[in-house]
């Protein structure tokens, strides 16, 4: 191994040093890097200096990356390309967005405890993110283990959950976050998923809750039951214990599991700092349901 391995701890995050990503990998260290993504679920490569192209053939190497993004282009002119999420705090023109810009009121949803893309039919298997500039105070990124979540239920709501499927829906989330604007284009490409509440990995085989704040209701239960039922999960997976907080550094870049962690972004002074960050996802094999065997009419 060429790289080196840096865990935070024994089972959850993990530094990768040694490595220069805009350069080609060699088929051995990605397999390793591999074995240590299937471990860790979340791995970050500090001092990486990437030009998007360099930074979308890494990504690459893990699947096909989703070139789909959720608000419309002509209500929302965005400033990166389709492969690329803009995760910053910048319109169009590159300059910090105003307090009341659509862009700024759909990125709230970014604090809420999410996976990305489980609103999609096709969810995701990972998200890469590279920051060139970061702010001085706040604008953390922070991480919980669903795998570590689900071993520490009791065997009886393990029992309760297999089986359950949950809908998925963008407006879910926003909707929780205040933004209300979708418009018929928005509502009509992305309408409400099935996605199972417990999952098997399948290159471990470990199981894992598969919750998030797009989660709105549970299939086959009273609404405000199903409701009460996610709130609980995501309580129960976002404890300290479950927890890690990345504080970013410039030209960085952290990958992470969409499978069995959810995140959020904290909170900072987005109208006076500027962030900017992109990121590429990757998609999933299939639809949870499909991959756990489990029917479902949705």
């Amino acid at each position: 191994m060429s790289f080196t391995l840096s865990p935070v701890t024994p089972g959850f995050v993990a530094e990768v040093g040694d490595i220069d990503l805009a350069q080609p990998l060699p088929q051995e260290d990605f397999a390793l890097l591999r074995q240590a993504f299937t471990r860790y679920a979340v791995l970050v490569f500090p001092g990486q200096v990437l030009t998007p192209a360099q930074h979308l053939a890494f990504s690459g190497l893990w699947g096909p990356v989703e070139k789909e993004r959720t608000l419309d282009p002509k209500a929302t002119p965005a400033r990166l390309s389709g492969e690329f999420a803009d995760i910053s705090n910048l319109s169009a023109e590159g300059r910090i967005w105003g307090e009341s810009s659509r862009q700024r009121m759909y990125k709230a949803g970014n604090r809420l405890w999410h996976t990305d893309s489980s609103f999609k039919r096709l969810p995701s298997l990972c998200s890469l993110l590279y920051a060139t500039t970061v702010v001085p105070i706040g604008g953390h990124t922070e991480f919980a283990d669903q795998r570590a979540a689900y071993d520490a239920l009791p065997e009886a709501m393990k029992a309760r959950l297999q089986g359950l499927v949950a809908e998925h829906w963008i407006v879910h989330s926003r909707r929780r976050s205040g933004f209300e604007e979708f418009n018929e284009d928005e509502m009509k490409r992305l309408p409400p998923v099935p996605q199972v509440l417990v999952r098997t990995l399948p290159d471990s085989g470990r199981k894992s809750l598969f919750v998030a704040s797009h989660a709105g209701r549970i299939l086959g239960m009273p609404d405000a039951e199903g409701r009460a039922l996610i709130d609980e999960l995501i309580a129960h997976v976002t404890q300290r214990q479950f927890v890690y907080t990345h504080r970013w550094r410039p030209n960085e870049l952290v990958m992470w599991d969409n499978r069995c962690t959810m995140h959020r972004g904290t909170e900072y002074d987005d109208l006076r700092w500027v962030r900017e960050m992109r990121r590429v996802t990757i998609s999933d094999v299939a639809n949870t349901c499909e991959q756990e065997g489990v029917a479902c009419a949705a």
